[in-house]
């Protein structure tokens, strides 16, 4: 008689249980918009066509960092290969410094990055005087102003 071996580990049969519980979770909490297909419209020629709708990117984003003692700008998610207009003003609207850039696919940055190292020196005494922004020419939409310090001499 002939008796079949007790399995050696239970892991395998949770970690199947797991994955199913966690896809059955998944498919009660969708939204409606993912469960069901999306609505129609009729054309001009009375054909059926799907509404087209681009999903809505992150917006783009700069950030600073110092290089060489001077302010180095970097920015993501913009548009890989598109043209970026980097700028730093001061608070009161004065432009102190603008160049462009090409985004490129960077690694550790999402969508088009670019990092750029600005004449402005970096860690400046009276604070935050200054914004920096990326405008992503091929979208049309300004990153959010970034708070910096810019050095102003004054003789």
């Amino acid at each position: 008689m002939r008796t079949p071996l007790p399995s050696m580990s239970r892991c395998p049969r949770r970690i199947t249980v797991g994955i199913a519980g966690t896809a059955l979770i998944g498919a009660v909490l969708a939204p409606p918009a993912l469960a069901g297909p999306t609505p129609t419209t009729t054309g001009a020629a009375g054909v059926a066509t799907a509404p087209v709708q681009q999903p809505k990117g992150a917006q783009p984003y700069v950030f600073s960092y110092g290089y060489n003692n001077h302010l180095s700008l970097g920015g993501g998610n913009f548009t890989v290969g598109g043209r970026v207009y980097v700028v730093v003003k001061l608070n009161s609207g004065a432009t102190h410094y603008g160049k462009w850039v090409v985004a490129r696919l960077g690694q550790h940055n999402p969508g088009g990055t670019f990092h750029v190292e600005t004449h402005i020196p970096y860690h400046c005494p009276p604070g935050k005087n200054g914004y920096a922004r990326g405008y992503d020419a091929a979208t049309g939409t300004w990153s959010p102003k970034l708070p910096v310090s810019v050095c102003v001499r004054f003789d």
